[in-house]
């Protein structure tokens, strides 16, 4: 354990207290850091009245639903995995704005259904204060379903996920951002199996060279935009590095390879969202 700060000290002992007032709880877990903070601290306020809940479809990155089962066996915290259909979805596969709204949708109704059956008086995910102020449909799903965010409610910034996460030695502590696949595909473009796994495959293909935060994005045209942090940029633009991400990505199926030179930034495809219509907290 390391020393925490008062201040995530406090959140902590906040957050154990509420979750014990649930009684029982299912959470929505997808492995990440938020989520990882938020089943440890269920698990350690519930014990066995706490279940870690994984959807897994074909928005799934690669190896991220196998993570996530080794991490639920490492907190000890029950782990239930749901296959969800959101991907057959005509509303969410069309792409628009709304889509994390169709998917959340989707994951908790089957969350709903699996906390019924089992007597699981609350529904909750990892949701922190940061994500209130972006766009995030997903939200007005989650009010609609009565999923509770407890890290938001106790004041959790990601620096504090992340501190806490160290503190109870959490492998996650310092995981980039994970988001489903389909993120990574442009407003507008219809979301299909076959796009996301060349999505998937490409960023393996990033990785391969031994970067950790990457997107590829999906544009018209089976353009792929690729993103990393900006001071990895030049590394991309090496000759050779060109040359084979070049070669590598079309094999996969895309028939133009970009690097974005404003660097990898979270969400950008929602810069392509007229103003009117983001939907902040709704």
């Amino acid at each position: 354990m390391t020393d925490l700060s008062d201040s995530v000290a406090q959140k902590r002992s906040r957050l154990l207290a509420l979750l014990s007032s649930y009684g029982s709880c299912a959470v929505a877990f997808s492995g990440g850091v938020d989520s990882a903070v938020l089943a440890m601290a269920a698990h350690m306020a519930l014990g066995e009245r706490a279940t870690a809940v994984t959807g897994t479809s074909a928005s799934l990155a690669e190896g991220e639903l196998e993570a996530a089962q080794e991490l639920a066996q490492r907190i000890g915290v029950r782990h239930v995995v749901l296959s969800t259909g959101e991907v057959t979805d005509p509303a969410y596969s069309a792409n628009a704005p709304d889509r994390c709204y169709h998917c959340k949708t989707e994951l908790y109704t089957h969350l709903s259904a699996l906390a019924k059956q089992q007597g699981l008086a609350v529904l909750a995910n990892g949701m922190i204060v940061e994500d209130l102020g972006e766009h995030r449909p997903g939200i007005q799903a989650a009010r609609e379903h009565g999923v509770r965010s407890p890290l938001a409610e106790c004041g959790f910034a990601k620096t504090d996920v992340r501190e806490l996460a160290a503190d109870w030695g959490l492998p996650v502590a310092d995981k980039p951002a994970t988001p489903c696949l389909s993120s990574r595909i442009a407003y507008g473009q219809e979301v299909t199996p076959e796009r996301l796994r060349m999505v998937d495959r490409a960023e393996q293909v990033l990785r391969s060279l031994g970067l950790r935060t990457v997107r590829v994005r999906y544009h018209a045209g089976d353009v792929a935009r690729l993103e990393v942090p900006a001071e990895e940029i030049a590394d991309l633009c090496q000759r050779a590095v060109r040359a084979y991400l070049a070669d590598e990505l079309k094999r996969l199926g895309f028939k133009f390879v970009t690097i974005d030179l404003e660097g990898f930034r979270s969400g950008s495809l929602n810069d392509m969202i007229p103003i009117d219509e983001l939907r902040h907290n709704c």
